[in-house]
């Protein structure tokens, strides 16, 4: 199972705090997390912003999960795969 989180470029800290609650469960549900950035429009120019915010994601669910593959840009998404860590 897949679940994905969707963020802006420009999220701000609440919506991000919220969305990594959602992500947070997911994981320890033991689903996959699919976090991606969409850029619409000219927002592209912030690609390093979403890098950055998908990193500190990672960083931050590192006790819950880890990083299947790192973001990268495909098209207009930044995607990055969190796999759940074996429940002991």
């Amino acid at each position: 199972m897949v679940k994905e989180i969707r963020f802006g470029p420009q999220t701000d800290d609440h919506d991000y705090e919220f969305k990594k609650k959602h992500a947070i469960k997911f994981l320890q549900d033991g689903a996959k997390l699919k976090a991606y950035v969409f850029f619409k429009g000219r927002s592209i120019v912030f690609k390093e912003q979403g890098q950055i915010l998908l990193l500190k994601l990672a960083q931050e669910l590192e006790d819950y999960g880890k990083v299947e593959q790192m973001p990268k840009l495909e098209g207009k998404r930044m995607i990055m795969f969190i796999a759940p860590k074996k429940v002991k």
